[in-house]
């Protein structure tokens, strides 16, 4: 008997490393909160707050520095947030419910439900006297098209216009805060595109002709819609776009500079960021929101639309939403700078991980993962390999790719690339 245990433990001694099971992953929260604190004490940012949820709980949630440095009022639980683009995955779950309910087709051309953008052409050169040269496009744009940044639309120019479609954006500012959506979507429609729908991948104000297009389908102010079919649902009792004077004691402040000298952005530009008392309500920016109300919409996700017997979209929407949309045929050169994002394409508003992380300066994260962020800094991402979610909130401007990078090794760790067998 002695001499079989014996020979029992020579065999359990003999299995090769490899061949054992890898420990499962599982987030340090330490690593996390080191992190935090060391950003502040850098000088990346002036304050963060991070949250992770794993197997159905929460997992880590770590603070440090300020809301509001002059103020000094720190990170708190229930500190509010200016996430502008993280409102875009928002934008798309509402439009993808009315598509649940039969409303519009996935391939349907644009101007089937706003015929303002029927008359659509392309910029192609310039014309002595500095106006465009137009043609018709090889093909209608789609909805598909929209909800992808496959329409050709452009977001008006960073700097000084540098081509037609931009000159005429600069023009006609669709995106002005005095605008209503409606208003919005009449003068996009006679911003020419950028390219032939379907051909290029370019980051563009599609999301507010989504917003457009809700409004249209449901017959509703898009914010109403939204706050009736998605925050109250869920209970983001702490989410929306028109905010007032009486937030401001829990308002982050957006700071902006290079690392260590990040000077605050004053009251009104805070406030105006948010276009308060304007007409507009943008599909692709405005939403104010805490880490928690964010990580509810989140979890969401990672439920494939259902949230403590909620359902907001079916697990195939989800799905759909979260698989690459993006032709093959649009070759890197044509997809601007979405292929910094990492090995993958573009969803409905989320990047979509397809491919595990290729070198120790690209991002860490599972293949499968879907994503987007927004302008001052903030991160959201699901992992539905690793049933997980997680919400990284600051408001640092530049935006900060390597604070990006940086977090998601804290989360991960520095050699991720996703569970055995990816």
């Amino acid at each position: 008997m002695i001499k079989a245990i014996a020979g029992a433990a020579l065999v359990l001694l003999a299995v090769p490393v490899a061949a054992q099971e890898p420990a499962p992953f599982a987030p340090d929260c330490t690593a996390i909160a080191t992190f935090l604190d060391r950003a502040v004490t850098e000088g990346r940012t002036v304050g963060a707050t991070a949250l992770v949820w794993k197997d159905g709980g929460e997992r880590c949630f770590a603070t440090a520095g300020d809301a509001d440095r002059e103020a000094a009022r720190p990170i708190a639980r229930d500190t509010l947030f200016q996430i502008y683009s993280m409102t875009k995955p928002v934008t798309g779950t509402a439009l993808m419910q009315l598509w649940e309910q039969g409303k519009f087709g996935l391939d349907d051309p644009l101007e089937w439900h706003l015929p303002e953008y029927a008359a659509l052409k392309v910029a192609d050169g310039t014309n002595p006297d500095g106006s465009p040269i137009l043609r018709e496009p090889r093909r209608k744009v789609t909805v598909r098209d929209v909800l992808r940044h496959t329409a050709g639309f452009t977001y008006g120019p960073e700097g000084p216009p540098q081509n037609a479609a931009d000159r005429v954006w600069a023009e006609l500012q669709p995106l002005s805060s005095t605008n209503t959506l409606a208003e919005f979507s009449q003068k996009m429609a006679q911003v020419p595109l950028l390219f032939d729908p379907g051909t290029h991948w370019n980051y563009s104000a599609g999301v507010d002709v989504q917003a457009r297009l809700v409004e249209v389908l449901s017959d509703q102010p898009f914010a109403d819609y939204v706050a009736q079919h998605i925050f109250q649902p869920l209970g983001m009792a702490d989410s929306g776009w028109k905010r007032t004077a009486a937030d401001r004691p829990r308002l982050a402040r957006i700071y902006e500079g290079e690392n260590g000298a990040l000077a605050p952005w004053p009251d009104d530009r805070l406030l105006n960021a948010n276009f308060m008392g304007q007409p507009m309500t943008m599909g692709g920016s405005g939403i104010v929101t805490t880490v928690d109300d964010y990580m509810t919409f989140a979890r969401m996700l990672l439920g494939e639309g259902t949230l403590n017997g909620v359902r907001i979209l079916k697990p195939s929407t989800i799905r759909l939403m979260a698989s690459d949309q993006l032709d093959p045929r649009i070759a890197p050169a044509n997809r601007s700078w979405l292929v910094g994002k990492g090995g993958g394409g573009f969803g409905f508003d989320v990047f979509v991980r397809t491919a595990p992380p290729a070198t120790p300066e690209e991002n860490r994260g599972s293949v499968g993962e879907f994503y987007w962020d927004g302008y001052p800094s903030m991160l959201f991402w699901v992992d539905p390999a690793q049933n997980m979610a997680v919400v990284f909130a600051t408001q640092k401007l530049p935006f900060d790719t390597d604070l990006h990078r940086d977090f998601r090794i804290a989360v991960y760790g520095v050699d991720y690339t996703g569970p055995p067998g990816d």
